[in-house]
């Protein structure tokens, strides 16, 4: 299985450097990854290192945690889009799905979406399934499914659990076909990463993904 085409190849450290952004850049391009997935500081500098080439640039907004307001996360959105990013990672407040409050996840939803399908965006959610009851994510599953967005995301990689085929089984059986399913999160090997898209993800964000590609055997040093 060729997983190149499925990889959001990713750097969100906190000491991230420009020489790194522009290094992922260079091997996105190189590999043929779907997009390159950076702060959102950097994205202004990763379309100018992708320019004449397929690469898509993701940034994460109110991440890792989710838990800003929903204003925060429409000005974070606004200012990536401004700086010509393609694909966002917007993280859902995980405080109100343990909660169980629906009705603000819903608000949040709904004020987020407008604005992103205005200039024909593509949206992935992120609902940290490591840390939630089988209950929690298909109830995720029908609030996000019917929505429009284009990919539920398994995790920010920050929690104590990341991806899981399990979890993307559990997706793919609650989410409409429309919606795809990128999984992330401890991704950094051949053999986990092919298991996740034969569960239905569509979708793959690494840092190991060199490693990935080139079947190379476990990198103990990624982070995401």
């Amino acid at each position: 299985m060729q997983l190149a085409s499925y990889i959001d190849h990713t750097i969100l450290k906190p000491t991230t450097l420009v020489s790194d952004v522009a290094q992922i850049c260079k091997e996105a391009a190189e590999y043929g990854f779907a997009a390159v997935c950076v702060p959102p500081n950097f994205v202004k500098k990763a379309k100018e290192f992708l320019v004449g080439t397929n690469v898509k640039v993701a940034t994460v907004i109110g991440f890792p945690f989710g838990y800003s307001a929903v204003e925060a996360k429409l000005a974070e959105i606004v200012l990536a889009m401004v700086d010509g990013v393609d694909e966002l990672d917007v993280v859902a407040n995980i405080s109100a799905i343990k909660n169980q409050d629906w009705v603000y996840l819903a608000n949040e939803l709904n004020h987020i979406m407008p604005v992103v399908k205005s200039k024909n965006k593509t949206i992935k959610i992120i609902i940290e399934s490591g840390i939630l009851t089988n209950d929690e994510i298909i109830k995720c599953c029908e609030l996000y499914g019917v929505a429009g967005i284009d990919y539920l995301k398994t995790s920010t990689g920050y929690a104590e659990k990341g991806a899981s085929v399990e979890a993307v089984k559990l997706f793919r059986l609650h989410l409409p076909e429309a919606v795809q399913i990128k999984a992330s999160g401890g991704i950094r090997d051949y053999a986990f990463a092919a298991e996740l898209v034969e569960a239905g993800a569509t979708r793959l964000g690494c840092s190991a993904s060199l490693a990935i590609v080139n079947g190379e055997p476990n990198a103990s040093n990624a982070t995401y």
